[in-house]
């Protein structure tokens, strides 16, 4: 039997008040918090949002736990939520305020110049794609569970400061639903927990289509050369310039010329 199967859970309304309770000890201890706030039943709403908290759930290790996570963040239990490069730090009303911090590994040199080859010329810009406007075929290849940019749990270190032993207790699930919540403001936030910069998305997609075009632009660049100049380029059948044809005598018959006029030179032929 485990510490907490007795004890008994405090109800929705009790948990609201010992977070907001926490929440103004807090402030006056000087600490400035960045609280979860979730608005009506839906803890995200945006597309990177909601993708975040479905890539959680297909974690089945610990969808035990998930559900008094999502209790937890609903009620505003997470009082603060700071994210930096690979970390999120929080602190959760409980019995206590507990200490959590979340460690991600940063995405793989290999998976990530596979993702922006795969997304090469499909990204327009990053407004589109902080957005999630991007087409479905795209976002399936970001939010890929195996080759996508959401972390997967081996990738994930979690800690708490609370009792329960569990790899991930309902105070670590509170703030993994809450870095969804955080993703419908900062969609950002994803890429710098990776370690990764979303503007390579954007340049790996001017780059290929800088590649597309520069075979072309040199072909053209030759082609116009020998007509503008009328001369024999290597390995080109050489031009007749647009002035010869034009000036070209008629023949006025076997043999004939044309009298009266001044005489042209002929294209070389």
């Amino acid at each position: 039997m485990r510490w907490w199967s007795n004890k008994r859970v405090p109800r929705v309304g009790e948990q609201r008040h010992r977070a907001q309770r926490a929440s103004k000890n807090l402030a006056k201890q000087g600490r400035q918090l960045s609280p979860v706030v979730i608005e009506g039943r839906k803890i995200a709403a945006s597309f990177w949002g909601k993708a975040w908290c479905d890539n959680l759930e297909s974690y089945r290790d610990y969808e035990y736990r998930l559900p008094r996570g999502r209790t937890y963040v609903r009620n505003g239990s997470v009082l603060d939520l700071k994210v930096s490069a690979g970390e999120i730090t929080a602190l959760v009303s409980g019995t206590e305020v507990y200490d959590v911090k979340i460690r991600i590994k940063a995405l793989e040199s290999a998976r990530w110049d596979s993702l922006k080859s795969r997304c090469a010329g499909q990204v327009g810009s990053l407004i589109e794609l902080l957005q999630g406007r991007l087409s479905e075929p795209v976002m399936r290849i970001i939010t890929d569970p195996e080759k996508g940019l959401f972390p997967k749990p081996v990738e994930i270190q979690m800690s708490c400061s609370c009792p329960d032993v569990a790899r991930m207790c309902k105070h670590v699930a509170a703030v993994m639903y809450g870095v969804g919540a955080r993703l419908d403001q900062h969609p950002e936030v994803l890429f710098l927990l990776r370690h990764v910069d979303q503007g390579e998305l954007i340049a790996s997609a001017v780059d290929l289509e800088t590649t597309r075009r520069e075979p072309k632009r040199k072909t053209i660049a030759t082609e116009e050369l020998g007509e503008v100049f009328g001369i024999e380029l290597a390995g080109e059948t050489p031009a007749v310039p647009a002035s010869a044809r034009r000036a070209a005598p008629r023949k006025s018959g076997a043999g004939g010329s044309s009298r009266g006029r001044p005489r042209k030179a002929s294209a070389k032929r």
